[in-house]
């Protein structure tokens, strides 16, 4: 695990308004900061950046967090990624833990700048090529979507990246993997080469845009056709998408991403106008990858050729997908003509008709079945029997609980069975793996807020007022009471937290779950207000709070006493309660003196 003490300093060093604005340009509104949320679509700004409490709030869908949270949400990074990216742009080198980063990240930062070199010189090299510029104009790119992903050449020869590299026998440069080493034969040195050669480079970057490796395709006649950077320090194929650092922006707008097969395809795609699509990096579709779309889009549509290694593809990627389904979320399947790719169907029928097919891709739960059913005879029972037996560990992974239900009952009616007795041949879906360090989620209020959720809502607004909530509240089971007396309990032994730090230090408990919560209370918009007095209220909901209680008390003892089983210093607390609740029912007291009753 990261320490705890490191995330907090980290916190207490970056700014979340630089961080937000790099990618949410915001406004300044008074003491803090504003813009459309970029996690729903609206026209009237409600998303809100606190410089003073390091957070950030959107007052229309709910969604909140800090720093981290935030690159989470919006990049679709893991936890300790969002801690590193945060920490690059502070300085600060994050501790080295095992179990968080894959081995050799130590490395990155100087494999990073190798790499970065060897695109400007992709790059440069792509300008001189006229056999290059030639072969991606004939595909149709332009020079400005070739400039927007980054595309360059390796020319043919074998060493041509030793005039880049000074060290470029060392062992170094193979960490990055631009080069290869021959096995060394008996008497004589390996040699090394430049693994790329006459090729188009297509550059693949990381969320935050460096460069972690390099696709090549070959312009003329040869094998592989593509040919990708191995696994380094820097790249795992299984955790990264081609074309994703440019792709953001417009899967935000659209919240659909497209996930297509080659690099070329994504290009042709942005260069026709459909800018959502994402390329796996010559492998399968990856739990790693499925998971960070389904953080960045609320649908995901793999597209594949119609054939049938199209077909065995888009097979994988349901078997993928179904773990980590949520209600809310949608995977479809698109299939392109056999003779097609997503380049060639693009440029032969326009935008139009691309978005034409893309609205009949068939969504995930149709795929399935329609799969299902074409390889067994519905017609005997021997036949429905065996589709049940294939369908069963299929659905029984999906975690989802509305859309599991409803495939349940489709798997019922079409082996002709009754719901009961699917019910009785199902296993219950597993439970959920707990993640570590999620996100701030987008808690939605059930019923009216207690008084305690308030009192801990004003306190998470204002963590100064800890001071002001006297120990007599925060006694009490609920998970409000338990929530608000660990708050208070930590403010008081580090009272110069803030915000950002207070979710760090609770995020991916129960008791944040209750705080975010407690963050949607209608009356926090209003507390933006400067004529808004937040103390005042505080005061209000300790003494509501108090006054329950005494209520309750009063209740009790009424029982005890209607029996005649109260002792006399029961039946003496009861009159003093009942002249306390009566003074304040009367209303002849303030709130403040009434929480002192």
């Amino acid at each position: 695990m990261i320490p705890q003490e490191f995330i907090q300093s980290l916190l207490g060093r970056v700014d979340i308004v630089d961080v937000v604005d790099r990618h949410v340009k915001l406004k300044k509104t008074g003491a803090n900061f504003s813009a459309c949320c970029p996690f729903h679509n609206e026209k009237t700004p409600s998303f809100t950046v606190s410089p003073s409490k390091q957070f950030y709030h959107c007052f229309g869908c709910g969604v909140h967090g800090n720093a981290i949270g935030f690159l989470m949400e919006y990049s679709g990074l893991a936890y300790p990624e969002a801690i590193r990216a945060l920490a690059e742009t502070v300085g600060m080198p994050v501790p080295e833990t095992r179990g968080n980063f894959r081995a050799g990240a130590a490395e990155a930062p100087g494999l990073a700048a190798r790499m970065m070199d060897a695109l400007t010189y992709y790059r440069a090299e792509l300008k001189k090529s006229k056999t290059a510029i030639d072969y991606l104009k004939r595909r149709g790119l332009s020079g400005e979507i070739a400039a927007r992903y980054g595309l360059g050449y390796a020319p043919d020869g074998w060493q041509n990246l030793e005039a880049v590299f000074t060290d470029y026998a060392t062992a170094a440069l193979k960490d990055t993997g631009l080069v290869i080493d021959t096995e060394a034969e008996e008497g004589k040195k390996s040699r090394r080469y430049d693994r790329f050669r006459d090729r188009v480079m297509f550059p693949i970057l990381d969320a935050r845009g460096n460069v972690i490796g390099f696709g090549g395709r070959v312009i003329g006649q040869g094998e592989p056709k593509y040919l990708n950077s191995p696994e380094t320090p820097l790249f795992e194929k299984g955790r990264e998408l081609y074309g994703l650092y440019q792709a953001r922006r417009a899967i935000r707008e659209a919240s659909q991403v497209l996930v297509v097969e080659g690099y070329m395809d994504v290009v042709a795609l942005a260069q026709h106008g459909v800018e959502n699509a994402v390329a796996t990096l010559g492998t399968s579709t990856t739990p790693m990858h499925v998971a960070k779309l389904l953080k960045m889009a609320d649908n995901v549509v793999f597209c594949f050729d119609g054939d049938a290694a199209g077909r065995k593809a888009a097979w994988r990627a349901l078997e993928i997908s179904l773990p980590e389904l949520a209600d809310g979320k949608v995977v479809s399947f698109l299939f392109l003509p056999p003779e097609d790719d997503p380049d060639t169907y693009v440029r032969r029928l326009g935008k139009e008709g691309f978005l034409a097919a893309l609205s009949q891709a068939k969504p995930l739960s149709q795929f399935l079945f329609a799969e299902l059913v074409s390889q067994v005879d519905m017609a005997t029972d021997e036949g429905r029997a065996s589709f049940v037996a294939h369908a069963k560990p299929l659905i029984a992974q999906v975690q989802a609980p509305a859309l599991g239900a409803m495939l349940r009952r489709r798997l019922a009616e079409l082996a002709r069975l009754a719901p009961e007795e699917i019910a009785g041949l199902m296993p219950a879906a597993p439970a959920a793996p707990r993640k570590a360090a999620p996100p701030a989620a987008k808690p939605v209020r059930k019923g009216p807020a207690s008084s305690q959720a308030r009192l801990l809502a004003f306190v998470l607004h204002d963590l100064v007022l800890a001071k002001a909530v006297p120990a007599e509240v925060l006694s009490g089971s609920t998970p409000e009471a338990t929530a608000l007396r660990a708050l208070v309990e930590l403010l008081h032994r580090e009272p110069g937290l803030n915000l950002a730090q207070v979710s760090a230090h609770f995020d991916g408990s129960d008791l944040w779950a209750t705080m975010s919560n407690a963050l949607l209370d209608p009356l926090l918009k209003q507390a933006e207000s400067p004529d808004f007095s937040l103390d005042a209220e505080l005061q209000g909901a300790v003494g509501q709070i108090l006054e329950e209680r005494r209520a309750s008390r009063h209740k009790e003892l009424l029982v005890r006493v209607q029996s005649g089983t109260a002792t006399p210093a029961e039946q003496a607390e009861y009159n003093d309660l009942w002249t306390q609740i009566s003074a304040a029912r009367s209303g002849n007291v303030s709130p403040e003196e009434r929480s002192k009753l």
